[in-house]
């Protein structure tokens, strides 16, 4: 290891330990506490009023792409890595993580992040659901399981996370969620991976209950823009 990269190091786990000094006092309990009521009552009312709308986006994706089902599986890792089961609306094709492998030259995102504009592999209305954000709807189910949250860091796939510096695996030290502050960005595809990994630790130390708020509401008003991916 170079003298540079030995300097990195010590700085991430400087400012690790300066974060979770901050967020483990005793006065987030409360918080914490007060986010998982609201997690319960917030994606329960949504999965019952969305109920049309779920089975609309199934039977579109059905129809438009029948090699598969409409939603899809995908291994993430939650608080403290620990692994579980992401359900999205499927909005590529059946293969589409074999097909990985012969895009990663094309990769538009620094950082162990894989993205490109015109994804290939994204089958008819794809893309509408991608940017409006109705692909993550079926997240709720995760939310109302615990192993997410409503406002969080995004769940990162293992392959990410072998990548991450000391700094970056704050990230893994709360619950994941449905969406967070990076999500909320005018152009969030085009930070750069250091820029997203500081906003998602930012909201970790900073968090509270109107700043939950106000993402969510931010959130809403990004879906009706179709401000998404």
């Amino acid at each position: 290891m170079g003298d540079v990269d030995r300097i990195k190091l010590q700085e991430d786990l400087k400012h690790r330990q300066e974060y979770l000094d901050r967020l483990y006092t005793k006065d987030r309990r409360w918080y914490w506490r007060g986010k998982r009521v609201f997690d319960i009552v917030f994606s329960t009312l949504a999965l019952t009023l969305l109920s049309p709308v779920f089975l609309g986006i199934s039977l579109f994706i059905v129809i438009s792409d029948p090699h598969a089902g409409p939603i899809y599986k995908q291994v993430r890792l939650g608080r403290h890595a620990k692994p579980f089961i992401v359900y999205k609306f499927r909005t590529m094709v059946a293969n589409a993580d074999e097909l990985l492998e012969q895009l990663k030259d094309q990769n538009e995102m620094n950082g162990p992040v894989f993205k490109i504009a015109d994804d290939p592999r994204i089958i008819r209305g794809g893309r509408f659901l991608r940017r409006t954000g109705l692909d993550e709807l079926p997240q709720f189910v995760n939310v109302l399981m615990g192993n997410m949250t409503v406002v969080g860091p995004r769940p990162p796939l293992p392959q990410e996370v072998a990548h991450y510096s000391e700094f970056d695996k704050l990230r893994l030290m709360v619950t994941p969620g449905l969406t967070c502050a990076w999500q909320i960005q005018p152009r969030r595809n085009d930070l750069s991976f250091e820029e997203w990994m500081d906003l998602d630790i930012s909201y970790i130390c900073d968090r509270n209950f109107w700043g939950d708020i106000k993402i969510i509401l931010a959130t809403v008003r990004t879906m009706l823009r179709r401000d998404g991916r």
